[in-house]
């Protein structure tokens, strides 16, 4: 099943910080991804980082990155700080909306965003691919990880669940159409690169400019 990526409250963890099971699940696999993917050297901004988790993680399995979380949630913020205090090469995270026409970071080398496009409004995916356009130099990735649909394949029955769960708490979720994210992509000048099979009917979807 994909990662539902749910909340234990902060209380429950004590001070700030969230957890979110599915990240222990998950983040050995995009590590191992993102090895072949991420440049050598560089910021990569992280959006919609959640709990930070994944960032303060991913930080330390990439110390030569410069790691930039972000999120546009109060409390998200708080998690993410808590989380990475002390990890030297994880920057303080930005408030940032991925839906927003305007974002508080003028450049980064990669950009990654992990289970946001299926938990958010099409918007923010549109807003996603419209941002890390203004960022990325040409060839430089922008990579989303989570569940999406892909036509002439069929969907894991777990998947299925999974989006009428999403949409009956928010008609605005729902699993995304590759197809569909590969046109809006195409419009901004990017190109998929490569389609990662992920474990838990999930997938990495890695795009570049021209």
């Amino acid at each position: 099943m994909s990662d539902p990526a749910p909340w234990i409250p902060a209380e429950a963890e004590g001070g700030e910080r969230r957890h979110a099971p599915a990240t222990l699940r998950n983040r050995m696999a995009i590590a191992d991804v993102l090895r072949e993917i991420l440049p050598a050297a560089g910021v990569v901004l992280e959006v919609a980082s959640g709990s930070g988790e994944h960032a303060a993680y991913l930080a330390q399995e990439f110390p030569a990155l410069d790691w930039q979380p972000s999120d546009p949630d109060p409390a998200a913020l708080r998690s993410i700080a808590a989380w990475c205090a002390g990890i030297a090469n994880v920057a303080p995270p930005l408030d940032l909306d991925a839906a927003a026409p305007e974002w508080p970071i003028e450049r980064a080398d990669a950009v990654l965003c992990i289970n946001m496009v299926h938990i958010s409004p099409w918007h923010a995916t549109l807003g996603l691919l419209a941002g890390a356009v203004r960022l990325l130099a040409p060839g430089a990735p922008l990579i989303l990880y989570g569940p999406f649909l892909q036509r002439d394949v069929a969907t894991a029955p777990s998947n299925l669940t999974f989006d009428e769960s999403l949409r009956a708490r928010d008609p605005r979720w729902g699993l995304r159409q590759v197809e569909s994210i590969e046109q809006v992509a195409a419009g901004h000048g990017f190109v998929r690169d490569r389609l990662i099979e992920m474990p838990a009917n999930n997938l990495m979807l890695v795009f570049r400019s021209g």
